[in-house]
This record gives C-alpha cells, sequence and structure tokens, in this order.
C-alpha cells in the first residue's frame, strides 16, 4: 500500500466524480465566501438607497420646488421670527427680529437686536427706518435693489423653477436641521450680484434657510422660525407713518 501526504491526493466521490484536493477546496470555499459577503454588501447597499428614494420621493427636484410653491401660494400672511446673519471682508455682523407678510407683495421686518430699524413696505413704496438716526429712507418697490425684497413676493408668486437658475439639489451642503434638504440656484433678476442662492427646505416644504452668496464673496443668510401661517394682520402695519423731526430721504438704500 501507497501512503500519500494527506490533503494533496485526489478524492474520488459517492458519483464517481473526482474532487479537488482537500487544499484547493478549502481555498474555493474561502473564495466563495468572501465572493459571496461582497454581494452581501453590494446588495445591503442598493437596498438602503432604494428604500431611502422610496422613504423621501421629495429627491426630486421638480416635485421639492412645486411643493414649495403650493405651499406658499396658498396663504395670505405669514408671520416668523428671522436671524439675519451677514460675512463680509473683515465684517461680520448678526441681527434678529420678526418677519411679517401680507399678499400681495406687503412685507414688515422688524429688527430687535442688537439695535432697532424697520424695512417695510405696502407693494409700493419701500422704507427704511433707523430711529437713532432721525432719517428713514423711501424708494419705490420697482428700484428697490434689496436682498429682502424678493420674500415681499413669496406669497402667491413662488416659482422656485423660474426664478432660480440650475436648481439642484445641494449634497456637499449639510443642512442646519437634520431632516432638511438643501437646494441651490442662481437667481434669474440678481445674477449680475448674486452667485448662488442656497435654500433649507423642510419636509413640511417650509423655507426654513435662504443663504446669498454674493459676487464679491459676501454671505448674508436668513434663519426663519416659529412660523404662524394665515393670520390676521392689519394692512396699517406695512404703512409708514414719518415722525415728526425726522428727514426723508428719497433714493435706495441697503441692508
Amino acid at each position: 500500500m501507497v501512503f500519500r501526504e494527506p490533503g494533496v491526493y485526489n478524492v474520488v466521490n459517492w458519483h464517481g466524480q473526482r474532487s479537488l484536493p482537500r487544499a484547493r477546496q478549502s481555498r474555493s470555499r474561502l473564495y466563495l465566501v468572501n465572493l459571496n459577503s461582497k454581494v452581501l454588501r453590494f446588495l445591503t447597499v442598493l437596498l438602503t438607497l432604494a428604500t431611502a428614494f422610496a422613504a423621501n420621493p421629495a429627491s426630486d427636484v421638480h416635485a421639492i420646488a412645486q411643493a414649495v410653491d403650493n405651499h406658499y401660494n396658498h396663504l395670505q400672511t405669514l408671520q416668523a421670527e428671522f436671524v439675519e446673519t451677514y460675512r463680509g471682508v473683515g465684517i461680520e455682523r448678526t441681527e434678529s427680529g420678526s418677519l411679517s407678510l401680507k399678499k400681495p407683495g406687503k412685507m414688515r421686518w422688524e429688527y430687535r437686536s442688537p439695535k432697532e430699524k424697520l424695512f417695510l413696505s405696502d407693494g409700493k413704496d419701500a422704507w427704511f427706518y433707523l430711529p437713532g438716526d432721525r432719517q428713514v429712507r423711501r424708494t419705490s418697490v420697482k428700484k428697490l435693489d434689496d436682498l429682502r425684497s424678493p420674500l415681499g413676493f413669496l406669497l402667491g408668486k413662488t416659482r422656485l423653477e423660474k426664478e432660480l437658475q440650475g436648481l439642484s439639489l445641494a449634497p456637499d451642503l449639510a443642512a442646519v436641521t437634520p431632516g432638511n434638504i438643501v437646494l441651490r440656484g442662481v437667481p434669474k433678476t440678481m445674477a449680475d450680484r448674486i452667485r448662488e442662492v442656497i435654500l433649507e427646505i423642510t419636509p413640511d416644504h417650509r423655507i426654513a434657510r435662504i443663504q446669498f452668496e454674493e459676487a464679491d464673496e459676501a454671505v448674508t443668510e436668513y434663519r426663519f422660525s416659529e412660523p404662524k401661517e394665515n393670520g390676521a394682520i392689519a394692512d396699517q402695519r406695512f404703512k409708514f407713518t414719518v415722525p415728526a423731526g425726522v428727514e426723508v430721504i428719497e433714493g435706495e438704500f441697503g441692508q
């Protein structure tokens, strides 16, 4: 009888077929296990992505834009708290206050911190008032070049895909609030001044944050909270009465 080293010779199985040497069998089984593991991991990733898209059909930009449009176009009034942050060359400031909007084109930005100031429009004229300066600036809404002005027409005229060229998802930008969706686009009417607009949209299709990136690399951001929709707001809230002793200056004004 001739003895051979274990694991080297071939073995005939019960069906009369030769099987691989034991060492090669072990290597084959290991390869199949590794291959199956990779396949399973790949399938798991695919299933996870499929589940995410199924659970979040709003990942389609067109669907998001339409949902936001529909939400705001059905509102008559909107009130919210806001925080405004500006970052420019050597300048950074943060202000806060309350915002009121009313269809059509009326808005009131009432700043409380760090100092009081008022920016409002009745849809025809816009006013910017600094109580401490004893001056108020007035200009026609048609001539207004201010980052806040587009929000005056948010109610009833929202058309995100029409107003923002190249509107798309911004997966490289993290949402301030987890669960929100971030979009980016370029405003057609302010393309010479604004390089990009960032919108953060909540799951219920509200705008939680707007960020303007200007051509000179300055960044202005508005964050909104505590929204109150369709509450009663008197038209008088959007009209400005010039206080005694306050000078009225006609012309453009900034933020």
